[in-house]
């Protein structure tokens, strides 16, 4: 009995360090602009000046019908080359109610970082395309919130 007593502790103490935080605190705040920024930046507006200050020298970006692109200045290029001078209008929405924020923290309790998930939904020319999940990894340095791993899975076609 003492055995599961000690599991059922131990599962509760790890469950609740890795909790998400409250959706009206800062971090959640600042990540969700950030986000919105970054989407608006690259996806929806293509204001690429604005889009390297958001992102990790090192960013390295995982899609799961596209590829791997490692580095900023590959992202920028990417980007650059194909959604912004692309004939269609595409736009990425955030479900919002499917955002959540994990803070990552080291052992003197400092935050260098946070994980953020949801799901987002991609439309061309106004018409819905796909729908899929996202996971991004944002460290702070110098007191700016940079996007460094990006994980864009799951994509399914919406009619």
């Amino acid at each position: 009995m003492k055995k599961v007593n000690v599991v059922y502790v131990l599962v509760l103490m790890s469950l609740s360090t890795f909790a998400q935080i409250s959706k009206s605190t800062e971090l959640y705040l600042d990540l969700k602009r950030n986000d919105s920024l970054i989407f608006d930046s690259s996806f929806n507006t293509c204001n690429l000046d604005l889009l390297r200050t958001l992102i990790h020298e090192n960013l390295e970006f995982y899609h799961d019908e596209s590829g791997v692109i490692y580095g900023k200045e590959n992202f920028i290029q990417n980007t650059k080359n194909g959604l912004c001078k692309s004939s269609y209008k595409f736009r990425r929405e955030l479900l919002e109610e499917t955002l959540e924020v994990f803070p990552l923290k080291d052992r003197q309790d400092n935050l260098y970082g946070a994980i953020q998930k949801g799901t987002h939904r991609f439309y061309q020319d106004d018409k819905r395309t796909s729908i899929a999940y996202f996971t991004h990894l944002w460290v702070y340095e110098k007191n700016n919130w940079l996007l460094k791993r990006v994980l864009s899975y799951n994509h399914k076609k919406e009619k």
